[in-house]
């Protein structure tokens, strides 16, 4: 098994970077062209804790090395299923997501949460990603290691794209949700903007 994790700041206020969450694969955004559909299968809204769960299958196009197709067979349009909980009362968005696709091949178990950075709750956002790879394929331990140093460095990858993504989509969101002057002009506290904007 291989582990990767990755930490960054955002410039913007959890209401804000939450907002852009939802809204960082098609159709909002023509930058994530690799993400095919995004179905939503359930959401219910805690009556108590006020805590929103919901159920997702994105589809993705993703470019696997050609060695890998070639060895296990298998199509690049993979389906990852995700269940994510927004929490308003702790600010706090967790995603958590599995691959279904080549799961026979290689297992994904994958967290990512958004809160308010301590020291500026106001205006910036931490943003966390934990990813557990192991694969499950029969054959020569050199063989897995292989897949998994494959999925590391394709984490590695797009971990590096993430954040000038989402900073963009948090900049565009920002101006059509909350206002030229974002939150930072409106205060925070409310979650109606994060709600209603939700696909």
């Amino acid at each position: 098994m291989k582990v990767f994790a990755s930490t960054c700041t955002f410039d913007y206020s959890w209401e804000e970077v939450s907002t852009a969450n939802w809204r960082k694969y098609c159709p909002w955004n023509d930058k994530s062209t690799h993400v095919v559909a995004v179905d939503i299968l359930s959401r219910t809204l805690h009556p108590e804790t006020g805590i929103l769960r919901t159920e997702r299958l994105i589809t993705c196009n993703q470019s696997a090395p050609q060695w890998l197709l070639t060895l296990f067979g298998g199509s690049a349009t993979s389906h990852v299923y995700e269940v994510s909980y927004v929490d308003p009362t702790s600010k706090r968005v967790t995603m958590c997501s599995t691959n279904l696709t080549w799961s026979n091949v290689l297992k994904v178990r994958e967290t990512v949460t958004y809160q308010p950075l301590r020291g500026a709750p106001n205006t910036k956002t931490e943003f966390r990603q934990d990813a557990q790879i192991t694969a499950v394929c029969s054959g020569w331990q050199k063989v897995k290691n292989k897949v998994e140093e494959a999925s590391i460095e394709r984490f590695s990858q797009n971990a590096k794209k993430r954040p000038r993504r989402l900073r963009g989509r948090a900049r565009d969101e920002s101006e059509s949700v909350w206002g030229t002057t974002g939150i930072r002009g409106k205060g925070a506290g409310s979650m109606r903007p994060v709600f209603a904007s939700l696909p």
